[in-house]
């Protein structure tokens, strides 16, 4: 069997991906498969992101996308030599809004996600775009963080070099639509399977069941879903 890493992204805070992920991966090791759930925060701590971890321990305030490349070329080859069906990443490929944030034009980005394409090979890749208009999201992102989350996130956009134009939830909410439109054109560019998850009209356990049914079919499983 060829791995599969399956890459949750979202559109912005408050989408439900960190918990649509988190089903995805319980789903797939109840029917008895390998899975390695790589939750966002592991990237500061898994072992085949040490250098990552280590650029910013020296006081850098962006990684290097050759640094990101290479460690997901790495961390791709360790869980197929452990023999892992699949890999759940949440928010790891093809750390978009990061590089977004660190400055990187267009050109740079697509030249990011083509290294990127070859550096998972033999993997198979699908990505789970979960996505709702921005402002929306962002105010259920508020009501479930509190409000001083909403200060922490606009004044982390701020000082940020490619997102120095966000001063207030409004324009948070209008950088978030430009970087889901190049998102969508940098992932159309790829061979990877992509499915869309529009969260917009469905709570956590819908968006689950949509994802779930469509997953049946792009990693050939048989039968109904899980409960």
């Amino acid at each position: 069997m060829t791995t599969h890493l399956i890459s949750v992204i979202g559109s912005s805070p408050g989408v439900g991906k960190s918990t649509l992920c988190r089903a995805v991966a319980e789903w797939l090791t109840g029917l008895g498969a390998s899975v390695d759930h790589f939750e966002e925060a592991d990237i500061l701590t898994r072992s085949a992101f040490k250098p990552v971890a280590e650029e910013f321990a020296g006081g850098a305030v962006a990684v290097r996308p050759a640094t990101l490349v290479e460690c997901t070329r790495a961390y791709v080859a360790e869980s197929l030599t452990e023999g892992k069906d699949y890999l759940v990443t949440d928010a790891l490929l093809p750390f978009i809004p990061s590089l977004v944030a660190w400055g990187h034009d267009e050109a740079t980005l697509v030249d990011v996600v083509e290294q990127l394409s070859r550096a998972v090979e033999p993997a198979q890749v699908t990505v789970v775009y979960v996505h709702d208009d921005p402002e929306k999201a962002l105010r259920r992102a508020i009501e479930r963080e509190g409000a001083a989350w909403e200060d922490w996130y606009v004044r982390k956009l701020a000082d940020s070099p490619g997102t120095r134009a966000v001063h207030d939830l409004s324009s948070a909410a209008a950088h978030l639509r430009f970087e889901a439109d190049l998102t969508r054109r940098l992932l159309a560019q790829t061979p990877w399977h992509v499915l869309n998850v529009d969260v917009g009209r469905r709570n956590a356990q819908e968006a689950y069941a949509h994802t779930r049914h469509r997953l049946l079919d792009v990693l050939e499983l048989s039968g109904p879903p899980s409960a």
